[in-house]
């Protein structure tokens, strides 16, 4: 009996050790979790698909009122380019459809970057000049870091011709040029 109440004992001492661990281990896991809700800056960089040449980078950096998208991208034809944040962050496929479609976890209608109802993942288009460098530069108040509308681990894809801002639910612009995928940065 009093082996009985010994091996009691450390099995009583071990849980409670367990436990205890259990306990520091979801304390640490709750601070890494403060730590992304801490995201103030992402980071995207565009590669062409297939038989393009597009490259580039666009960041993302919190503000008072949104994101501020800052987009940086060469070998481009001149003229506007389809410009938005797809559902996946997938860039597996040679064309960029592994992307998926547009970001719209509202589920409402396709249209420009300004409007009330509109994708979250539709920025409108980046317009290259004659030398097919393009420079883009706005704060979106749709998307964010967090939550339903957080674009981290989704793509940027970068289309052939120009998004009408109309035409559901893609903006008729296109194939898909080049794309990458959004990630956290310092």
């Amino acid at each position: 009996m009093k082996k009985i109440k010994v091996i009691f004992a450390l099995l009583l001492l071990a849980g409670a050790f367990v436990a205890g661990e259990a306990q520091n281990m979801d304390h640490k896991a709750m601070k890494t979790d403060k730590k992304m809700v801490m995201i103030e800056k992402a980071v995207c960089v565009i590669y062409p698909t297939a038989g393009n040449k597009v490259t580039g980078v666009v960041t993302f950096t919190k503000v008072e009122g949104g994101i501020k998208i800052v987009a940086d991208l060469q070998g481009l034809t001149p003229g506007k380019h389809g410009f938005h944040i797809h559902e996946f962050g997938d860039c597996t496929s040679a064309d960029g459809t592994s992307a998926g479609g547009h970001f719209n976890p509202s589920g409402v209608s396709h249209g420009g970057p300004m409007e009330s109802m509109r994708h979250e993942g539709d920025m409108g288009n980046i317009e290259a000049n004659s030398n097919g460098v393009a420079h883009l530069e706005y704060v979106d108040s749709a998307i964010s870091f967090k939550g339903i509308s957080s674009i981290i681990g989704r793509s940027i894809i970068v289309h052939e011709k120009e998004d009408d801002l109309k035409t559901q639910p893609t903006g008729n612009a296109g194939a898909r040029i080049g794309y990458g995928v959004i990630g956290i940065a310092k």
